[in-house]
């Protein structure tokens, strides 16, 4: 079963951003993270596919990219994001903007301002991954405690 990804494996997070300065930072403040597999996309497309290959735990999605806006490539995971198989992470260097606010209602579930700090990405990525675990295991036991 897939019970055994869920307590066993680790946790894929998939990192959608063009800087590479930005990539290695993510990377670092991922480091100390026991059980989180980090995926490196340095383009909006490449996310997307990577993002449909993989089906990543978390997306941490930067909203300006060279080739797709992160809007677009939010909408192009729209589906995704409805089945709840993945769980999108906007980063931004904008306060808060129309693409913000179109994204989180096609589904991205946060948004985090840039500058990233280690204490933001840790508790942001921990609290998700604890998040996305727990709603895997009651989809998978049926969901018959709460029903």
């Amino acid at each position: 079963m897939d019970s055994a990804r869920t307590a066993a494996a680790a946790q894929t997070v998939l990192c959608i951003e063009d800087h590479p300065v930005n990539m290695q930072l993510v990377e670092a403040m991922l480091a100390g993270l026991a059980g989180v597999r980090l995926l490196k996309a340095f383009t909006g497309r490449d996310g997307v596919r990577l993002a449909q290959a993989e089906l990543p735990d978390l997306v941490l999605l930067d909203m300006r990219l060279p080739d797709i806006g992160g809007l677009e490539v939010v909408r192009e995971l729209s589906e995704l994001i409805s089945q709840q198989q993945l769980r999108v992470v906007l980063l931004t260097g904008e306060s808060f903007s129309m693409d913000v606010v179109k994204a989180m209602s096609l589904g991205a579930h946060d948004y985090w301002p840039k500058p990233l700090t280690a204490e933001r990405v840790r508790d942001g990525v921990t609290r998700a991954l604890a998040d996305v675990a727990a709603r895997r295991a009651r989809r998978e036991g049926g969901g018959a405690a709460g029903a």
